[in-house]
């Protein structure tokens, strides 16, 4: 349900404060640090940023997609590591229990992510499995009453940092798609559960992906998500409307803050005797920018309110995710043009900018699959037609 529309207006301004006086003026801490400050962590588990999507029923604040993509609009105007510190406990570490999990498994772990006691992780992506997660080869034997899983997951977010992990893992090798595998609650510290290494990235710093290893680990029956076997590729599918709708509103969050410095900048600097702001070509990208992004912005809208009545959107959020990836790419490189040499330098902070948004166009599918998937629904409505 909806909050009334003073109280959601009283939490943006509260969140858009917190991003001006809290997280933006530790930007480059966390870029220089490689790490998000425990003070930061603690006032967003204080404003209930770890649960915006759970259930109030289960300790969140249970927004609806309309309002969740409105505040990322706000908190995707600093440093994308901030997104990524709450982004699974809202998305995919927690959407699969809100959806498909038993009554004792959504009493028992949403109100610890929604309060940001325990970080969810989503371990579907291996080495061998990424654009086709379908494919992937993790194991879950049956063992008595539980099940034993063995495999190595890849680039997992907040992996070092979990407490939990919603674990893709093949429990019908007979069947070599996606209906033989099922998901798994897999809590940190579980026998033969490992975290590799974290990974050093092109940006993102302070947000942190490693390796997930399963050697002979052992869960009880009533790990299995939803009680049956099965049914995890098609709760990840499901997850993951919202997730890119939820991406895509931190990717216009991003380009807004960038075209608002890029303008600032463009008045400030002078070049022949005036602003370049005054010249036709900075101009030119200036309302480029702009007018992409108040593209980007209407189409997550469009998507959110659809969702929220009911609709299946998969085709729309796949749209959104992939324009709204792709475009702050073109904004990013727009703004570092824009700054000249002073947006290659480091000071300025365009150029950190520059390299995390480039993750955007890769995870929780790449634009490739979005075409893929985006096309198979036209397709898919022409021959219905």
């Amino acid at each position: 349900m909806a909050m009334d529309s003073d109280t959601f207006a009283q939490l943006l301004d509260t969140i858009e404060r917190f991003v001006r006086e809290k997280l933006v003026p530790a930007e480059a801490r966390i870029a220089e640090e490689d790490k998000v400050p425990d003070e930061i962590r603690q006032g967003m588990r204080e404003l209930g940023l770890f649960g915006l999507t759970v259930p109030p029923e289960y300790g969140g604040v249970g927004l609806t997609t309309t309002e969740e993509v409105q505040l990322f609009f706000i908190l995707g105007q600093t440093s994308p590591a901030i997104r990524s510190i709450i982004g699974t406990n809202n998305g995919i570490g927690s959407q699969g229990i809100v959806l498909d999990g038993t009554e004792e498994q959504k009493n028992k772990y949403l109100p610890k992510l929604a309060s940001g006691q325990m970080v969810g992780s989503f371990a579907l992506t291996e080495p061998e499995a990424g654009s086709d997660a379908a494919s992937l080869k993790t194991s879950a034997r049956r063992d008595g009453n539980g099940y034993v899983l063995n495999g190595t997951k890849r680039f997992i977010t907040n992996a070092p940092h979990a407490g939990l992990f919603t674990v893709m893992a093949r429990t019908d090798p007979s069947k070599p798609g996606s209906d033989g595998i099922s998901a798994f609650l897999v809590e940190a510290g579980t026998k033969g559960l490992t975290i590799g290494k974290i990974d050093k990235k092109m940006g993102q710093k302070g947000a942190h992906t490693a390796d997930v290893i399963f050697e002979d680990c052992k869960v009880p029956g009533e790990a299995l998500l939803g009680g049956k076997e099965g049914l995890g590729f098609k709760t990840a599918m499901k997850v993951l409307d919202r997730g890119r709708l939820s991406i895509a509103s931190v990717c216009v969050g991003v380009a807004e803050r960038l075209i608002r410095d890029s303008v600032n900048y463009a008045l400030e600097r002078k070049q022949f005797g005036k602003p370049i702001a005054e010249f036709q070509l900075i101009q030119a990208m200036l309302a480029d920018s702009q007018t992409e992004c108040y593209a980007a912005r209407s189409m997550v809208m469009d998507a959110a309110v659809k969702r929220d009545a009911g609709q299946n959107v998969s085709m729309e959020a796949s749209c959104c995710k992939y324009y709204a990836s792709e475009m702050v790419g073109r904004v990013a490189d727009r703004a570092v043009q824009i700054y000249g040499g002073a947006g290659y330098i480091a000071d300025y902070g365009v150029e950190r900018f520059y390299r995390d948004v480039r993750l955007f166009r890769l995870y929780e599918g790449t634009s490739q699959i979005q075409q893929l998937v985006i096309a198979r629904h036209m397709l898919r409505e022409a021959k219905h037609a």
